[in-house]
């Protein structure tokens, strides 16, 4: 009996640990709040001339910064490693919000996206750096906005616009850092998939469960 025990202390559970961590997937069925009913964007347009809206989408929120351009291998590490995936989703949506002055910046990566990706998810939308700034402020989040009125990070809003990441000291997460693709392919792929099976979840238990989210 106590060379089982043995045995299965030895072998079987260090691989039933490996399975766990190298599954990749936190530990939440939920994840958190952090900021709960986020305020939706004014009147502000895309480059389109399309009004934009938080309402009703899982949206990964963006800050361009007027040096967009020069960042501009951020949009393409997100495009690839989470938009590229999951686009097709119609409830899911890519909102990056940009300082007035900045469009023609702005088209030049749209056409470079373009090239290879359906851009009909991305929506880039423009208002005043002081409306930026007040906008960001009321997320009350730790990180701020860098002197062009932009961040690396971008962020996870749920249908009812409320902020998610993970709330735990030691593990806080408000947003994932889009220069760093560890930070996409690990933390923000996870977070993701959590809330996609939360929708897709509450479609099931309500009989309802389609393709969409």
């Amino acid at each position: 009996m106590k060379k089982n025990i043995v045995l299965f202390v030895l072998f079987v559970l260090p691989i039933v640990a490996y399975l766990f961590f190298a599954s990749g997937v936190n530990s939440y069925t939920r994840l958190p709040i952090i900021t709960p009913k986020i305020a939706d964007f004014g009147n502000w347009k895309s480059l389109k001339n399309e009004k934009v809206s938080l309402d009703g989408k899982i949206t990964i929120l963006g800050f361009a910064g007027t040096n967009i351009l020069k960042n501009r291998g951020n949009f393409f590490n997100l495009n690839a490693k989470i938009y590229d995936r999951y686009h097709t989703f119609k409830d899911l949506q890519f909102v990056v919000i940009c300082p007035l002055g900045t469009e023609q910046d702005v088209q030049k990566i749209v056409d470079a996206l373009s090239a290879t990706t359906d851009v009909s998810q991305w929506y880039f939308v423009f208002t005043s750096p002081d409306e930026i700034k007040t906008y960001y402020n009321q997320l009350k989040l730790v990180g701020k906005l860098d002197a062009d009125f932009g961040t690396p990070n971008v962020y996870i809003v749920d249908k009812e616009r409320n902020l998610r990441g993970r709330k735990e000291k030691k593990g806080y997460k408000e947003g994932y850092n889009t220069f760093h693709l560890a930070d996409l392919s690990n933390e923000m792929l996870d977070d993701f998939k959590v809330i996609l099976y939360e929708y897709r979840a509450a479609l099931k238990k309500n009989h309802n469960a389609t393709k969409q989210l």
